[in-house]
């Protein structure tokens, strides 16, 4: 199997729906292969999300009893083939909805309910993709992604220096912003390298410290933005912090406390600048 064809069902397969030899096949391609298995540990936390999230709401009370009787009234030649005929196929997101979701638990639905049908995939539509905008649009959820894959990918430095002198251009010249670097050993954050990230749409500078055993990602924006409570995404920790114009998202499996130290130490260091 290759990377396409996984790609294409990862989101299948995390509902439970892949069965059979696909499957094995399927998580087969998974266990070998970084990116895919990426991708679908996404899929899973965007599952979690629109679990946790996405507004539920209850059908009314009676709703059933109601579309039961108005199936019992419906003329006796009224065949099902008529009444499928009745439901909307044409290029509005309804009808497609509710051809897409045809079998076997969907036949009840009938004029009567379709209103009631209607209103209910209007609001988990409008709840997932609230989700999904959630999603695509926090960075701290990205910068973790992003952590990630290149940890999987074996591209987590691409500039490999302890320079700060040897960084810094490197990434100026792939930018249009030449972002603060500092080497901070004396700390006990040495600086590694650094490498380019696609963050939010945006080539972003980030900067790879060495923490102990562990790899910390600093990504730097020259755009300050409010800086929010230290959390956990995925087993990974994030810390955020502004300065002197300039946007620090930090990212690692270290623990919280170490994060806030370096967050301190690169304010510190470029208002000092």
């Amino acid at each position: 199997m290759n990377c396409d064809r996984a790609a294409a069902q990862v989101a299948a397969h995390a509902d439970g729906e892949i069965r059979g030899l696909e499957r094995v096949w399927l998580e087969k391609h998974l266990r070998g292969c970084a990116s895919c298995a990426t991708l679908y540990a996404e899929v899973l936390a965007l599952r979690q999300r629109v679990r946790t999230e996405a507004p539920y709401y209850a059908a009314p009370p009676g709703l059933r009893d109601r579309v039961q009787a108005s199936l019992r009234a419906q003329p006796a030649e009224s065949s099902p083939a008529r009444r499928r005929a009745a439901v909307p196929t044409g290029r509005g997101w309804i009808g497609a909805a509710l051809a897409a979701a045809s079998g076997e638990r969907f036949r009840w639905i009938g004029s009567g309910a379709l209103a009631g049908c209607a209103a209910t995939l209007f609001a988990l539509t409008v709840g997932t993709a609230i989700v999904d905008y959630r999603t695509e649009h926090d960075v701290a959820t990205q910068a973790v992604a992003a952590h990630v894959r290149a940890a999987l990918s074996d591209r987590l430095i691409e500039v490999v220096s302890s320079d700060q002198h040897t960084v810094k251009p490197w990434l100026s010249a792939r930018l249009d912003y030449s972002p603060p670097v500092r080497d901070l050993a004396a700390l006990g954050f040495p600086l590694a390298g650094g490498r380019l990230t696609d963050l939010g749409g945006h080539e972003t500078a980030t900067l790879v410290y060495r923490y102990r055993k562990h790899t910390i990602d600093v990504y730097v924006r020259p755009e300050a933005a409010a800086a929010m409570p230290m959390r956990s995404i995925r087993g990974f920790n994030v810390v955020r912090a502004d300065g002197d114009g300039w946007d620090w998202l930090i990212v690692s499996d270290a623990e919280p406390d170490a994060l806030k130290k370096l967050a301190q130490a690169l304010v510190a260091r470029a208002r000092a600048d």
